[in-house]
């Protein structure tokens, strides 16, 4: 568990960094975090990094591939804050986690779960991201 925790807070330490490559490290490194409150904080910052697309794109992604109800809850808090550039990264980085070679997440239901949120900006992103799983069936 120390061990675990440790390396919360080194990908925490990255996640801040001025370093593209160490922020895209930290976004799939925290992936596995999401359901803690500090790595939520932080994902949420890099799905909406205002300085890399990369770093958006690939911090979805990772999100996707871990497929939870926390993970894809982050995905859509960031894509109710998003604008459209940042949302067509974040959706990007949806599509490559589902045409990967274990692309078979089921996205669509988590968000049916979050569209019941007591959150109104998940609710609106989850909406959001149900829609783009439903015209890119892959």
């Amino acid at each position: 568990m120390a061990e675990m925790m440790s390396g919360l807070e080194s990908a925490l330490a990255e996640a801040s960094s001025p370093s593209w490559a160490q922020r895209v490290r930290a976004g799939r490194d925290l992936a596995s975090f999401a359901d803690f409150h500090e790595a939520a904080d932080a994902l949420v910052g890099l799905l909406l990094d205002a300085k890399d697309t990369a770093v958006t794109r690939q911090t979805a992604e990772a999100l996707a591939r871990v497929g939870t109800v926390a993970a894809v809850r982050l995905i859509a808090l960031a894509v109710a804050e998003a604008d459209d550039h940042q949302a067509d990264w974040l959706q990007t980085g949806l599509h490559d986690a589902l045409v990967g070679p274990d692309g078979v997440l089921d996205i669509a239901a988590i968000c049916g779960q979050l569209a019941r949120d007591q959150d109104e900006a998940v609710r609106q992103g989850a909406a959001e991201v149900s829609a783009w799983m439903d015209g890119t069936r892959c």
